[in-house]
């Protein structure tokens, strides 16, 4: 998944929180990996395809009260890339989300200034008749070129990855056999569940309003549940019928989170061909940290962003992957730190502030 579902894992941490502490807010696709040598730079090919109408506007603060007594009511938010018929939406995403969608590439593959992760913006556009889906993206890059001046280029180096390895011991996760089926997006939603698309096709997301969880449906990726022990103040992932490729891209995801946009690529190296059954369990104080280092107020904090009465307190700043790891060991599995050659999205130049609509 790309980085869209982060947005949608601050509103379950919003609501866990709140499960949690017992307060109210305050009032206030894998890339393509060489085994070669470094490739030689390619610029980026101009698209001939375009939207025929596309307004681009700065998105309004993000209000964490609202966003969690919307969700813990059942209404959904509407963030994310959502392709409806001719009409295409980008809410709440950051010029790094937008790249990544037009590129086909992860966040962690975007290289650029730093201030491409923190502006968001709404886009609504509406696609020539005739046009399919997978234009999308394809108008989305020629958008950023025209309203941003984006201009990028391809380059594939070495880069610091983890690699997902067997451990000594074998493989501990319990086969999941049979494939999971593509989600139709033509088939209605259910009471409180929300569907988002990502370039791995559709997903819908069901938020569990009283303990603070999810569920994540990503058709052939799997199905994602995320939980919370209110003891221990853990979080829990369990995922079902999930490919050890899938699996990585989840952690992927995990870890740029934890890292506060700046993790690691996971690299699927365990030669693992079947679906798995695979559990994780996290800090929630490590998860809270690291959106609050983004600029995110995640409610359940006391006065001044200190710790509320009985929350958990972060381990060290960015630490929460050490949980990750640990958790990913329990599988029989291993991330071992490495260098790849990795393909990345250079950004040569790119405005911060779009042409006029």
């Amino acid at each position: 998944m790309q980085n869209q579902l982060g947005i949608i894992f601050v509103g379950i941490l919003a609501c866990a929180t709140t499960a949690a502490f017992g307060q109210a807010a305050p009032a206030t696709q894998t890339a393509p990996i060489s085994n070669g040598q470094p490739a030689a730079v390619a610029q980026v090919a101009a698209s001939n395809l375009t939207f025929d109408v596309a307004s681009v506007r700065p998105s309004p603060p993000l209000d964490m009260q609202k966003l969690r007594a919307d969700m813990q009511a059942g209404k959904m938010p509407n963030f994310g890339m959502h392709i409806n018929g001719l009409r295409a939406e980008y809410i709440y995403l950051t010029l790094k989300d937008l790249i990544t969608l037009a590129y086909k590439v992860k966040g962690v593959q975007v290289t650029g200034p730093a201030w491409l992760g923190t502006e968001h913006f709404d886009i609504v556009a509406t696609m020539p008749e005739g046009s399919k889906r997978d234009d999308a993206p394809a108008m989305l890059k020629a958008l950023l070129a025209e309203r941003f001046k984006l201009v990028a280029h391809r380059e594939t180096q070495e880069h610091p990855v983890l690699a997902l390895v067997v451990g000594k011991s074998g493989p501990k996760m319990k086969e999941s056999p049979g494939d999971a089926p593509p989600i139709d997006p033509d088939v209605p939603l259910k009471p409180g569940e929300m569907q988002m698309d990502t370039p791995d096709g559709p997903a819908r997301i069901t938020i569990d309003r009283k303990n603070g969880g999810a569920t994540i449906n990503m058709g052939i990726k799997g199905v994602v549940t995320y939980g919370m022990d209110n003891q221990t103040m853990m979080m829990h992932m369990t995922s079902t019928k999930t490919t050890m490729a899938a699996f990585a891209d989840t952690l992927t995801q995990m870890m740029t989170q934890m890292g506060g946009g700046a993790g690691r690529q996971v690299l699927d190296l365990t030669g693992l061909k079947g679906n798995y059954e695979a559990s994780l369990e996290f800090s929630l104080a490590d998860m809270v940290a690291a959106a609050r280092a983004q600029g995110i107020d995640i409610p359940g904090g006391g006065a001044g962003g200190a710790p509320a009465t009985g929350a958990p307190v972060a381990s060290d700043p960015g630490g929460g992957g050490s949980t990750v790891f640990a958790s990913v060991e329990k599988l029989g599995l291993k991330l071992e730190q490495r260098k790849a050659p990795v393909e990345q999205i250079v950004v040569d130049s790119m405005e911060k502030t779009p042409t006029e609509n």
